[in-house]
């Protein structure tokens, strides 16, 4: 199972999952380009979805689903299945709920597309209000292979790279996470993330005592994510 990225909308980031003959559309505001790839590889597309119920996730759907003619399924309706499948292949869909209390991921079983849960270098607010049940989300995601591919729906790597380093200016890792960085392909592997996301990193000795120098509540797990998602 592959995975091809599609920016739109300036710092968007859609995706086609698919198979030798099969595909899914994600997020799939390219319309055009989403088109022009499914036809050029003589892929069928089965259907589209979303990560979550934002409108710039959901712009470009009904367009996509009317010039493929293919469906629409909802995804919240596929995350109660748990999983998908192209031919033979299992795609896992991941209720995330945090960032919006319908978020969900897809897992190929190398390449996770996490929407606005799980950024490159950062995480998504958390609109919902719900911070127990996106820490639990993060950690789900995190329970995946340290070389799981992390694609995510927005392109803010530069401006999440800036943030980590006012967070941990000495942490070596940050400028060869920048310069990995590719706009034409935006990526990292969770193993990458462990390293540099600030946002994930709020059990580590560094982290801590920023937080406990701006008066915030580090003595449980808990505490310590719901400290660091007010910075």
């Amino acid at each position: 199972m592959k995975v091809k990225q599609f920016r739109y909308s300036f710092d968007n980031l859609g995706y086609v999952v698919y198979t030798k003959h099969e595909a899914i559309a994600i997020d799939g505001g390219a319309v055009n380009e989403i088109k022009a790839f499914i036809e050029d590889h003589g892929l069928i597309l089965e259907f589209a979805t979303n990560t979550h119920s934002h409108a710039d996730h959901t712009n470009g759907t009904s367009e996509l689903i009317k010039k493929m003619n293919t469906t629409y399924k909802d995804h919240k309706t596929i995350a109660k299945t748990g999983k998908l499948f192209l031919e033979d292949q299992e795609l896992k869909v991941l209720h995330t709920p945090g960032h919006t209390s319908d978020s969900v991921s897809f897992y190929t079983g190398s390449c996770l597309i996490a929407g606005d849960t799980l950024f490159n270098g950062t995480v998504g607010n958390c609109f919902s209000g719900e911070l127990d049940r996106f820490l639990k989300s993060i950690k789900l995601l995190l329970s995946y292979p340290d070389d799981t591919i992390l694609y995510a729906g927005h392109d803010y790597v530069r401006a999440s790279i800036a943030v980590a380093k006012q967070f941990e200016p000495h942490n070596p890792d940050l400028d060869s996470y920048l310069k990995d960085y590719d706009p034409d392909h935006v990526r990292s592997t969770l193993a990458d993330e462990r390293k540099v996301n600030p946002y994930l990193r709020f059990n580590q000795d560094s982290i801590i005592a920023i937080l406990k120098g701006k008066g915030l509540p580090v003595d449980t797990e808990n505490q310590r994510w719901s400290s660091v998602m007010t910075l």
